[in-house]
């Protein structure tokens, strides 16, 4: 294992209160405690102060966000922090899933249906393996991290080392390959694929994106060429390399054929329990199953849904928490984590990682009672809070509204509220929703008298006046279908706009905002997603819609977090449009002016003139792009002419190539083709969605 240091490296200094929080939090880590919370208002630094305190710590760090935006954007920071370390990125890797459920009260099985994500896959094995081999790594990943993942030990027990002079034949290396889930191709290589071709093997590791090509003088191994697959480029050639596993869930030699045992033996017990409550249907089904199974994990070491089995395979007993991300990171001699974990807008986070055992459990307890899983599925799962914490050691929340639970278990409240760029937070207005009647001047005193035209109409004016200002705009809805909505009819209103919510890709979302960082338009419309940790200083107006219907959109906490937003800009201010004043307006609104008084007051007694932050505009999602998607726009660029002239006739030259493609059986190609056709016709307007009915905003 590499002993590497993190090293900070930026062209700031710790300033505002920053300083005292990062003495305050590493003083309280070197005096043991296990929890602290740093309670850092919308804009104070408080990745930058985390960063701190990492480098002074010196330990592996685990950083657990809400969701992948807020992950894939603390990724891109602290990448930037320590450019030398090993920083990754580690989220669920499903674009698409649909788990495996059965509804007794129709008699309705759902098979398990996911599509994954091949990028994001292999972050997440880059993760694990900078985790086996280094140790100035840091994770951010979501809560999909206390998920099983598979044993550590047989992920590095079964590794593969290949180097310069070694005995071994090219036959040798391709059963060992295989034995490790890699598959074997003739086409072009793909993530977790080897090639062999005259005395070469080429293999792509399932956690880079350039190729290890290995040559063979006889029995020996004679070179090894670390090749960019695209341009063929050598850009290495190594002595030796690592080679780990294509698949997290594994299990070989004796741990196999003890666990195929296992698997039998309770499937025979569970066979005869439903025959002896007369439940044949479900003793057939589980049987069915499980043989099934069981030949392909005994022919290939490997099945659909083999994680169900994970504690078999991994020799656990009945009840015991499963091996996770956490399991990866290093640990003390008598067992102990050995590493920090942080864990941003903890006020959001700690209540999903709460919330997910028990929605799993009960959809396991299901498929378990009607014989479509073994009892032992249940054992693969997402960990327990309580198996959580004991996994995690020192750990500190990060929130600008922490909850009651942070507050309470926490060892130390650190505060950082002070803005080293001496930002205060924003004004705060309040206009009615409902059109009609007088601007009453308490509601902001800015449009006293005149007939009110209602919270759109007097949203989009004051977008308009922001965007000949230069500013960009924010507006916060309650629904999806509202936040579509709105889009559309502020495209209709000649100003640019975009929406953003959950149903939103991942990889897409994160274009979405850098896009409007970049000023490709003007208005970001959104629902929740827009609150927590998202950096746009260029935002200079908050509209929020709806602010007086209480509840979770509209709470303290949430309304606090989207003030925040416009507190990294020096123009920054937010409207609440609302025809009563709730409680957690009031609250919010107090809150905010306390701050904003105190900033204020830091600012005047040391003559500090605020300044909007100034922020890299880096995209994540050029590191998440796969080399798929890269051949698919390199090959559009090359028929950009023909489809400026006649897109219809590019389609079918296109067809006419797949179709050709499928005649060979070049189903590699086929699927490039059928992806460049999707592509031509969402550009040409042919594949376009019917537009769903919409709220009429007039």
């Amino acid at each position: 294992m590499k002993t590497n240091k993190l090293v900070i490296k930026s062209k700031y200094e710790p300033a505002g209160d920053q300083p005292e929080a990062i003495k305050a939090l590493v003083a309280g880590l070197k005096k043991g405690m296990q929890k602290q919370t740093l309670l850092g208002a919308t804009g104070t630094g408080k990745t930058f102060t985390m960063a701190n305190v990492i480098a002074q710590i010196q330990k592996p760090t685990l950083v657990i966000a809400h969701n992948k935006t807020l992950a894939a954007q603390l990724a891109q920071e602290f990448t930037e922090f320590f450019p030398d370390a090993a920083v990754h990125y580690f989220v669920s890797y499903y674009d698409y899933y649909q788990p495996e459920a059965y509804m007794p009260m129709t008699d309705t099985y759902i098979e398990k249906d996911a599509q994954i994500n091949e990028e994001i896959d292999r972050l997440r094995h880059a993760s694990t393996q900078a985790l086996l081999t280094r140790t100035d790594v840091i994770i951010v990943a979501s809560v999909s991290c206390i998920y099983g993942l598979g044993s550590p030990e047989e992920y590095k027990e079964l590794h593969l080392m290949i180097r310069v002079g070694m005995e071994i034949t090219k036959r040798e290396l391709m059963e060992k390959l295989v034995g490790i889930h890699f598959a074997r191709t003739t086409a072009d290589l793909l993530s977790g694929q080897f090639r062999a071709v005259g005395n070469k093997v080429d293999i792509m590791p399932v956690s880079e994106k350039f190729m290890y090509s290995v040559t063979f003088t006889g029995n020996i191994v004679t070179n090894i060429q670390c090749i960019d697959p695209v341009t063929s480029t050598v850009l290495e050639t190594p002595t030796e390399f690592f080679l780990f596993p294509a698949k997290h869930f594994l299990t070989g030699g004796p741990k196999k054929e003890r666990a195929e045992k296992l698997i039998a033996a309770e499937m025979k017990d569970v066979v005869k329990k439903f025959e002896k409550e007369g439940k044949l249907l479900e003793a057939e089904r589980i049987k069915r199953r499980t043989q099934n199974d069981l030949a392909m994990i005994r022919e290939i070491g490997y099945c659909s849904g083999i994680e169900n089995y994970s504690r078999h395979l991994s020799g656990k007993n009945a009840g015991e928490p499963p091996e996770t991300l956490m399991s990866y990171f290093p640990h003390t001699a008598d067992g102990k984590p050995d590493f920090l974990t942080l864990i941003d807008e903890s006020h959001v986070t700690l209540p999903q990682l709460h919330g997910m055992y028990a929605g799993d459990a009960s959809r396991k307890n299901t498929l378990v009672d009607f014989g479509f899983r073994l009892p032992s599925a249940k054992d693969n799962r997402p960990l327990k809070y309580d198996e959580f914490e004991t996994r995690i050691g020192q750990v500190i929340y990060t929130s600008a509204t922490p909850s009651k639970i942070e507050l309470e278990t926490s060892d130390q409240v650190v505060q950082q509220i002070i803005r080293p760029t001496g930002l205060v937070d924003p004004i705060v207005e309040i206009f009615p929703v409902t059109p009609g009647g007088e601007s009453p001047s308490f509601r902001g005193g800015a449009e006293g008298g005149g007939v009110y035209p209602g919270q759109i109409q007097h949203f989009i004016t004051h977008t308009e006046e922001e965007i000949k200002k230069g500013g960009r705009v924010l507006a916060t809805t309650l629904t999806k279908k509202m936040a579509e909505d709105l889009s559309e009819y502020l495209k209709e209103r000649k100003i640019k706009a975009e929406y953003l919510h959950s149903d939103v890709k991942t990889i897409d979302r994160i274009k979405i905002i850098t896009e409007f960082r970049r000023g490709k338009f003007d208005c970001l419309v959104g629902v929740n997603l827009l609150r927590e940790g998202l950096d746009m200083p260029e935002v200079t107006f908050i509209g929020i819609l709806d602010a007086d219907k209480e509840g979770f959109l509209r709470s303290e906490t949430s309304l606090i977090q989207t003030i925040g937003r416009a507190a990294r800009n020096v123009d920054g201010h937010v409207i609440l449009y609302a025809d009563h004043i709730t409680g957690s307006m009031e609250r919010a609104i107090g809150e905010t002016k306390r701050r904003r008084d105190t900033q204020l007051a830091f600012n005047k007694k040391h003559g500090i003139t605020p300044m909007t932050i100034s922020k890299a505009i880096n995209d994540i999602s050029a590191k998440m792009e796969s080399d798929h998607d890269k051949a698919v726009s390199a090959n559009l660029k090359l028929d950009e002419q023909l489809f400026a002239d006649n897109p219809k006739e590019l389609i079918k030259i296109k067809t006419d190539q797949m179709n050709d493609a499928v005649a060979d059986l070049d189903f590699e190609t086929a699927a490039i083709l059928r992806d460049e056709i999707q592509a031509i016709r969402e550009r040409s307007g042919e594949a376009k969605a019917k537009k769903k009915p919409r709220r009429n905003f007039k």
